[in-house]
């Protein structure tokens, strides 16, 4: 079939499909020619079609444009762009090499891809990245799928609850169903996270939060495993190719351009089960890597401009880690993200977004760290974005730690300071009460001072990056060998105790304290004023065998193993009774901070803390243990109602404790709501159900524990 070609339009970028055909739009500004290759299937190694560009027809500004009539959506593309390759200059033209369209809404996913054969230096030279290579790559290189927008959504919207009123599950696509024990149709993929729902239901979470689902190489890691021999993979996904297309292997519907339809169908799904959708996005640097990797977008497109370079510019700044960083705040960039952002949510209809290295969206052209950034102050002001949750991870690899202090306004933030201050407390370490008093209340310390609110603190004790909640528990040293870097990668500093034996134990002593620090870290976690965020799989205490770096491993060491569930069903039992204590309770999902006055002219203080005697407590001498009370009139004062008031009691130490506790106001009770230290069911006690307590003794917390008491009625 033939294609007639016209000079198209240069806005929108990508390819769009209409009446007439396709317009295809791409941004280069130092380009001195550019074509479109079309091709028949994706594994062909030349094009069906190759369209020249002519450059006073089809190009406008730094724009070049074509339209191709007749063609259709599911036709496969990529771009070929010539220019100077002055590497000391920045600039790295290579029409040899075959270009992904940044646009791409759609990556083909049906073959291995052998990204190598896209460098654009030749393999083996001595002047490494200054040579020029002429093989050409196409074959092995992935296409872009033109896709039509025609999806039937019934209706559906971004979810877009209050930050306040959520929990958040971080999980992987794949991690979630592809174990067997999950029993899905469709395991690992993006149906296979639709099956998920009644499981998800179940537990009670209402915002799903989903480690990298934009395309991704993730067969780029070159190490094996040296127990195994088995090639290891990139399993997270932090390594973006194409921003606007979901996974292709993540669809088990197709993988020529059916995988966007099958996201788009699991978040209305989602929605429909009344759970939102947060994707983690990873703008601080792409797959391309340093000078040395692939050119498979943005270098052949137009390096300096989409890169931070050295004085040089032959080299990369390299403030990811990953041997490259996106140039965020040139206006180029800021427009390529922002155009990304609006996508996903006008497009595919998610709820929010996880910055990962968010501080790099802060950076200039040099790489300095801006007091008022353009880039990050416009995704919290974009009228479109709204209502959409904006989470910034606010630290990068070039030394930027910006917790608390992250700028635009409205931005939450990973507060990885509540992750260590409460582990450091249930550890039993010295001096770690008032860090730990800090982080249960919302951190104060850190969000009030620029007019933030507890729920901008994103809280958690385990994320993806780490240790699981198990392994915390399980372990005092990371167990990494099976990563094939000799246990040298991965966080050293991980606050965890094995509790008397290194990994898994038949000690059933030792197994119940694992046990009751779990449920501590999980009632902590539940029960602070902030935003929870909960590590899949942590309900059941699932292990990844003491591996706390585990990007690599697509395997059973990070799938989820539903048979845990059952062999830690109180866990499970207990983890889905606090959530949805939480979420029937505002005192915990305060919108403001405490002050420690009234609450109103006639009311006990919002909050009040407690030693063991039911003093205030000397906080240059407590340890290992801490009491509050917190007042539930007005608990909620945006919606204006009254809670329960609680008491809570946390016993870190290696010892019973007896608390004196005092009356509870209003001529009421306190009643035991929940005991870590008990076993279950009796940790957790149903509504309604709590056990009265004796208001003339003291209470005895035992050794290591957790106590909640809420008042009630006689």
């Amino acid at each position: 079939m033939a294609y007639e070609a016209a000079p198209g339009h240069p806005l929108p970028y990508g390819s769009t499909w209409g009446p007439e055909g396709v317009n295809f739009s791409v941004f280069s500004r130092n380009a001195t020619s550019v074509v479109l290759e079309i091709y028949a299937f994706p594994t062909d190694a030349q094009p069906a079609f190759s369209f020249p560009l002519d450059p006073h027809l089809n190009h406008t500004g730094d724009i070049w444009h074509i339209q191709v009539r007749g063609l259709e959506p599911g036709a496969f593309y990529l771009w070929r762009v010539d220019g100077p390759f002055i590497p000391e200059r920045g600039l790295r033209f290579n029409k040899h090499k075959a270009l992904l369209d940044p646009y791409a809404r759609a990556v083909t996913g049906s073959h291995l891809w052998d990204l190598a054969k896209a460098c654009a230096w030749k393999t083996g030279s001595p002047d490494l990245d200054l040579s020029f290579s002429e093989e050409d790559d196409a074959a092995a290189m992935p296409r872009c799928v033109v896709v039509a927008d025609d999806f039937d959504w019934k209706g559906d919207r971004p979810l877009n609850y209050p930050l306040r009123h959520c929990v958040i599950y971080e999980t992987h696509v794949r991690g979630l169903s592809l174990h067997p024990s999950s029993k899905v149709a469709h395991p690992g993929t993006f149906l296979g996270v639709v099956e998920s729902i009644p499981y998800l239901k179940d537990l009670g979470v209402t915002s799903l939060e989903l480690l990298p689902v934009q395309e991704f190489d993730e067969f780029e890691n070159p190490r094996s495993n040296p127990r195994t021999g088995a090639k290891l993979s990139n399993y997270w996904g932090y390594s973006t190719l194409a921003f606007f297309a979901p996974k292709a292997s993540y669809a088990a519907c197709g993988t020529d351009g059916g995988q966007v339809s099958e996201f788009k169908y699991m978040v209305r799904e989602l929605h429909s089960a009344g759970i939102e959708v947060i994707l983690d996005v990873v703008f601080n640097h792409t797959a391309e890597g340093n000078e040395l990797g692939p050119t498979v977008c943005f270098r052949g497109l137009d390096n300096s401009i989409y890169y931070i370079l050295d004085e040089d510019k032959r080299h990369y700044r390299n403030f990811s880690g990953c041997g490259n960083t996106l140039n965020c705040n040139h206006p180029v960039v800021r427009s390529f993200i922002m155009d990304c952002l609006r996508y996903w949510v006008s497009e595919m209809h998610v709820d929010g977004f996880r910055f990962d290295l968010g501080s790099i969206l802060g950076r200039d052209q040099q790489g300095r760290l801006l007091e008022n950034p353009p880039m990050i102050e416009q995704i919290a002001e974009d009228p479109l974005l709204r209502h959409t949750k904006i989470i910034a991870e606010a630290w990068d690899a070039g030394g930027a730690y910006q917790v608390g202090w992250f700028p635009g306004g409205r931005w939450a933030e990973w507060n990885d300071r509540y992750r260590d201050d409460v582990r450091r407390f249930w550890r039993g370490d010295e001096r770690s009460v008032q860090g730990f008093a800090t982080r249960v209340t919302g951190s104060s310390d850190l969000y009030l001072r620029d007019g933030r609110k507890p729920f901008h603190s994103i809280n958690y004790v385990t994320c993806h990056d780490g240790f699981t909640l198990n392994d915390l528990v399980s372990y005092n040293g990371k167990h990494n060998e099976e990563n094939g870097e000799g246990n040298r990668d991965g966080n050293d500093s991980n606050f965890s105790f094995n509790h008397g034996f290194e990994g898994p134990s038949t000690n059933a002593a030792i197994m119940a304290l694992r046990n009751r620090q779990a449920k501590n870290y999980l009632a902590t976690l539940l029960l602070s004023i902030g935003t929870p965020m909960l590590l899949g799989g942590d309900e059941f205490r699932r292990s990844q065998g003491g591996n706390n770096n585990a990007f690599c491993q697509n395997n059973a060491t990070s799938w989820y193993d539903f048979t845990q569930a059952k062999i830690h069903s109180g866990t499970w039992r207990f983890a889905k009774g606090l959530i949805a204590l939480r979420l029937r309770h505002p005192a915990f999902r305060r919108p403001e901070f405490f002050t420690g006055n009234d609450a109103d002219y006639n009311a006990t203080p919002d909050i009040s803390w407690f030693d063991e005697d039911g003093k205030s407590p000397d906080w240059a001498r407590i340890d290992k243990r801490i009491a509050w009370r917190l007042d539930g009139s007005k608990a909620d004062i945006l919606a204006d109602r009254d809670d329960n008031d609680f008491y809570l009691i946390c016993n870190a130490s290696n010892d019973s404790i007896s608390f004196k506790i005092g009356p509870a106001q209003h001529g009421r009770i306190w009643a035991l709501a929940m005991d870590t230290a008990r076993e279950s069911p009796k940790d957790l006690l149903e509504p309604g159900k709590e056990e009265p307590i004796n208001p003339q003794s003291c209470f005895v917390a035992a050794a290591h524990s957790f106590i909640l008491l809420l008042s009630r009625e006689g």
